[in-house]
């Protein structure tokens, strides 16, 4: 059977964080909350919730920072990325599951197809997100109906291919490093794109955070993608200037049978393959 890491970074969010947990699936190998340095009772409320959940404290600030930590910490097969808002529903990840065993190296949600939706994004968030996809597919040859949507689904081999930096010093300065902020699921994407790994698009709902009010802001994150999408690109043409050639990396190839959890086994379409 697969094993699946469920990897939750949470910042104050004690009263969102029951709703999370309760939608995971109980056959789940590992639940991994990655606390931000939290000063509510987000730690606490997760053991009561689900006693078996892993605590990881971040080694720095930032969304970045604490999904690479939960990365480093996971042991499972796959890796799940779930935000501890409420925003997306743990219930689907089967559905991501399903896609990768089917062939993706990595499967990424949008709201954006038959079956997905939002309840929580303004037009101008959508105009945004689309220009955005556009220059990111124009940039790295894909085809993504939506790039800003944080619900990933990956084989966990693939951690490596993303280089988040989980270990380094946070800058005695407060700089945040490379990465650290809501920029990296862009990064994440890009580094995906430039591995020439398989990415599934798989329908899903996004909901209004239950409660409190987000971190992120449109203008200020959005001039953010853009400048992570810039900046790989040109380090990739500096590379290619100073390296030779690498290998090209395997392609995956799904498990040999491979058993999902019972969740699974009715599932919609799965998605559809971009690359």
């Amino acid at each position: 059977m697969l094993k699946i890491s469920v990897v939750i970074p949470a910042l104050n969010e004690e009263r969102n964080i029951p709703h999370v947990l309760s939608r995971i699936p109980r056959e789940t190998h590992e639940v991994i909350v990655v606390d931000g340095l939290s000063v509510d009772r987000t730690i606490e409320v997760a053991h009561r919730m689900r006693p078996d959940v892993r605590i990881v404290r971040q080694t720095r600030r930032g969304k970045g920072n604490a999904l690479a930590c939960g990365f480093e910490a996971a042991t499972g097969d796959l890796i799940a990325m779930i935000d501890a808002d409420g925003s997306a529903d743990p219930a689907e990840i089967p559905r991501c599951v399903a896609a990768l065993v089917e062939g993706a190296d990595f499967a990424k949600g949008t709201r954006f197809a038959v079956g997905g939706g939002s309840s929580d994004i303004t037009r101008l968030r959508k105009l945004g997100n689309t220009c955005l996809t556009g220059f990111f597919n124009i940039s790295y040859g894909r085809k993504y109906s939506d790039l800003c949507y944080g619900y990933n689904v990956f084989w966990r081999k693939f951690v490596s291919v993303l280089d988040l930096d989980a270990t380094s010093p946070a800058p005695v300065d407060g700089t945040p490093l490379w990465g650290d902020g809501f920029e990296v699921e862009t990064l994440i994407h890009v580094r995906v794109a430039k591995a020439g790994l398989r990415v599934a698009e798989v329908p899903s709902f996004e909901y209004s955070r239950i409660h409190g009010v987000s971190n992120l802001h449109a203008a200020r994150d959005g001039l953010r993608v853009v400048r992570t999408m810039l900046a790989e690109r040109e380090g990739a043409r500096q590379k290619a200037k100073t390296l030779p050639v690498p290998s090209p990396i395997p392609e995956c190839a799904p498990a040999e049978n491979p058993v999902l959890p019972a969740a699974a086994a009715s599932l919609i379409p799965h998605g559809r393959f971009l690359k």
